[in-house]
């Protein structure tokens, strides 16, 4: 696994202690951003939450995804504003894709704004097909609700 990391970057599982640091990534990141409530709630529940640590820039990015039937659902991905454009979503996509492989989950599920083409980019340039859509699935500005891209990635050893 580390040899998909870049140099002075390593990954490590998310803790409660991570959270005030998180959040300021999160929030930097997003209009509509997680609450503390929402990572507590997953962390409590055991999902899988990483992140992306580099030895000088501190907190680089995360994901939290929860394991279903036969599949991994990523819930969260994000890369802080100043370290996008560096590779580090693809890290934390093989990253999560090398465990969703380890335990045996065939495919990986996601929504994404319509409107955030960078990162439907970012995840069809990784694999994964646009499969569906979610009507007003996500809050948008002035009390108004935005359509999800659900996208699904079939996992293999690469």
């Amino acid at each position: 696994m580390n040899a998909l990391l870049q140099p002075g970057t390593r990954l490590r599982a998310m803790q409660f202690g991570d959270l005030d640091a998180v959040l300021e990534v999160e929030r930097s990141a997003y209009s509509f951003p997680w609450t503390r409530g929402n990572f507590v709630d997953s962390l409590a529940a055991g999902y899988l939450a990483e992140m992306l640590v580099h030895d000088i820039d501190g907190l680089v990015g995360y994901y939290v995804a929860m394991v279903g039937f036969e599949e991994m659902h990523l819930l969260n991905l994000t890369v802080a504003p100043a370290q996008q454009r560096r590779g580090h979503a693809r890290q934390l996509l093989q990253a999560l894709e090398h465990r969703c492989l380890q335990q045996g989950l065939p495919q990986l599920w996601l929504e994404v704004r319509a409107s955030n083409a960078r990162a439907r980019q970012v995840y069809l340039r990784h694999g994964f097909a646009e499969v569906g859509l979610r009507r007003d699935y996500y809050p948008a500005a002035k009390g108004r609700r935005e359509d999800a891209i659900v996208m699904s990635l079939l996992l293999q050893e690469r």
